[in-house]
Formats: C-alpha cells, sequence, structure tokens
C-alpha cells in the first residue's frame, strides 16, 4: 500500500531553496577538477580543506532534505521543528565556509586561519539541529 508523503508549505520552500544550493555544489566540484589536474596553484592543506568543504556541503544538504521530510512525516512543529528543519542545513553552509575560508589566500598557506571557528559554528548546528528534531520525533 503506497502512503502519500504531504509536505508542509515550509518544508516545500525550505527544499526549494536546499535544491538551488545543489548548483553550488556542482561548480565547487567543477573547480575541484581544475584543481586536481594542476590549472589553480593550491598548497596540499588547501586542497584537503577545498575536499573536505565540498563533501561537506554535499552530505549535509542531502541529510538536510532527509530532515524535512522526518519533520513533516513526524508532524514535527515549533521550535523542535524548526530547527530541525533548518539546522542542518545551517550547518551545510557554515562548516563548507569555515573549509573554505579558513584556507583562502595566496603562498605558502599550511594552516587555517581564524575563520576555522565557522566550523564549530556549523557543528553546534548540525548538532542541535538533528537533536531537536530527534526528541521532536520521540515525543510525537
Amino acid at each position: 500500500m503506497a502512503t502519500e508523503l504531504l509536505l508542509t508549505p515550509e518544508s516545500r520552500y525550505i527544499a526549494a531553496v536546499a535544491l538551488l544550493t545543489i548548483v553550488g555544489i556542482e561548480t565547487g566540484g567543477w573547480f575541484l577538477t581544475r584543481v586536481l589536474r594542476g590549472k589553480v596553484a593550491m598548497t596540499e592543506f588547501q586542497k584537503n580543506f577545498a575536499r573536505a568543504g565540498h563533501a561537506h556541503a554535499g552530505v549535509l544538504v542531502t541529510l538536510g532534505l532527509v530532515m524535512l521530510l522526518l519533520a513533516d512525516a513526524g508532524g514535527v512543529h515549533g521550535v523542535l521543528g524548526w530547527t530541525g528543519r533548518v539546522g542542518v542545513l545551517l550547518a551545510a553552509a557554515l562548516i563548507s565556509a569555515g573549509f573554505f575560508f579558513s584556507s583562502m589566500g595566496s603562498g605558502e598557506i599550511t594552516r587555517p586561519n581564524r575563520l576555522i571557528a565557522l566550523i564549530w559554528l556549523g557543528a553546534a548546528s548540525l548538532a542541535i539541529g538533528v537533536i531537536s528534531l530527534a526528541i521532536g520525533l520521540l515525543a510525537g
């Protein structure tokens, strides 16, 4: 027996924006192919951080889309629902930005700058989002 999946209007709008970010992630993948072919000069540290930023963006946007489905299917509303819906997608932006911005620059960049703090803010957003939705699902 097939069940119909209905998204709330809020989740539909969030999903539409999240899906549009895939184009940015795709562009990042194209940029990485240029880096790996030697067309863009980067240190090994910068290459590693670029890969990590790209990977985190893709995985966390995908998880964020799943979170929308779980929140709506589980009937999680209010603060727990909003935090669960938005927390992981915010983490995707913050963690990726942390990897990219903390390794930017020219010359022999071999360690992150202070913008690495964005990674830790993103990790907090990820944890808060996942825990909020889990609590909402368990309470429902």
